[in-house]
């Protein structure tokens, strides 16, 4: 992507990553997880801040940190990261709310050209997934890298 990124640190497996977010509120750690669903090679994508207490992932706090952009392009380099080590499998993303489902698709929409070379990308209206298109509001996205 053609966006300024964050650098991350991943965990040995690939499935759990982390970088510092900084900006107006300062320094803010996010986490970023791959976590196996009940169907197998499907993974949902869970992103949040670190809960200072728990140091678990918190993905309904709303940092707004003024640095959004840098940061979900930071989230988007973990995925290619992800599929270097898991070629097969699926991503299954949403938000916490619909304003962050929304914010997704326009991130999606914004890069779709360059996404659609490497990515096939679903989106989930209701109970059917649909080719991804722009100006169409999802309540979920699928995506799979595309295999060469």
């Amino acid at each position: 992507m053609r966006y300024e990124k964050y650098e991350v640190n991943a965990d040995p497996c690939l499935t759990v990553y982390t970088f510092v977010s900084e900006g107006s509120k300062g320094k803010i750690t996010k986490i970023v997880e791959y976590n196996e669903t009940g169907m197998v090679g499907v993974y949902n994508l869970g992103f949040g801040d670190k809960d200072l207490l728990t140091g678990q992932m918190n993905d309904v706090i709303v940092t707004d940190n003024g640095d959004s952009k840098k940061v979900l392009a930071t989230v988007a380099s973990t995925i290619f990261a992800f599929f270097n080590k898991y070629p097969h499998a699926w991503i299954y993303a949403t938000g916490s709310s619909r304003s962050r489902t929304r914010l997704y698709r326009i991130g999606i929409s914004n890069n779709l050209t360059e996404i659609s070379q490497i990515f096939d990308v679903y989106g989930l209206v209701g109970d059917i997934w649909y080719d991804f298109e722009r100006n169409i509001d999802y309540d979920a996205f699928l995506i799979k890298r595309k295999i060469q």
